[in-house]
C-alpha cells in the first residue's frame, strides 16, 4: 500500500472520530435555557394548580401569602367562577390568618375572614357548597350575597377589600385585625 492511501486511510478515520468528538462535544455544549425554561414553567403550572385546585367541597386548596407592602392583591379575573379561594396570611411572629376571598351570586368579590364572632375557638371555618359559605362547626348556612355584609353571630367575619382596577386589594393591616380569631394558645 502506498503512503498516499495510507494518510487517506488515517485521514478518513481521522475525520470520524473529530466527527464523532465534535457530536459529542456538541450536545455537551447545547444552551440549557430551553430546559431551564421548561423547568421554570412547569413550576409555575404547578404553582398556579396548586393556587385553583379544588379539594372535597368545591374547597380550594389553602395558599400562604407573605406580604412585602402594606397591601395584598389579586387578580379579579380569578374570582370568575364563584368560586370561594381560601388563603393564609403568615404574620411575622408565625400567627396564620386565615380568609377567603369569592365573587357572589350578584357578582360582587367578597372576602371574609375563615371565622366568626360565635364558632372562632373551633378554629374550624367555612365551606362553599353551591351558593352558600356553610360554618365547619355548627353547620350555619351563608349565602355568598350576604357575606362582607352581614357581621356578628356566625356570619364569617368581614374582611375589608377594594377593587382598583382589575385587582382586588386588601390592606395588610386589615388582615391583621383578623389575627383574634385565630391566635389561641395551645392550637398551631
Amino acid at each position: 500500500m502506498s503512503k498516499n492511501n495510507m494518510n487517506r486511510g488515517k485521514s478518513s478515520a481521522d475525520e470520524r472520530a473529530a466527527a464523532k468528538k465534535a457530536a459529542v462535544l456538541g450536545t455537551q455544549k447545547k444552551s440549557r435555557l430551553p430546559l431551564i425554561l421548561g423547568v421554570s414553567a412547569c413550576a409555575v403550572v404547578v404553582v398556579l394548580a396548586g393556587l385553583f385546585s379544588f379539594r372535597g367541597s368545591g374547597e380550594t386548596a389553602s395558599v400562604s401569602i407573605v406580604a412585602s407592602t402594606d397591601t395584598v392583591t389579586f387578580p379579579v379575573a380569578s374570582f370568575e367562577d364563584g368560586i370561594a379561594r381560601h388563603y393564609q396570611f403568615k404574620t411575622g411572629d408565625g400567627s396564620r390568618i386565615r380568609f377567603f376571598i369569592l365573587k357572589s351570586s350578584d357578582g360582587m368579590i367578597r372576602a371574609a375572614f375563615d371565622a366568626c364572632d360565635v364558632c372562632w375557638k373551633a378554629g374550624l371555618g367555612y365551606y362553599q357548597e353551591g351558593d352558600v359559605m356553610v360554618c365547619r362547626n355548627c353547620g350555619q348556612r351563608f349565602a355568598s350575597v350576604n357575606v362582607n355584609v352581614l357581621r356578628g353571630g356566625c356570619n364569617p367575619a368581614p374582611l375589608d377589600r377594594s377593587v382598583v382596577g382589575d385587582q382586588l386589594v386588601i390592606k395588610v393591616k386589615d388582615i391583621l385585625d383578623g389575627k383574634r380569631y385565630f391566635d389561641i394558645p395551645g392550637r398551631s
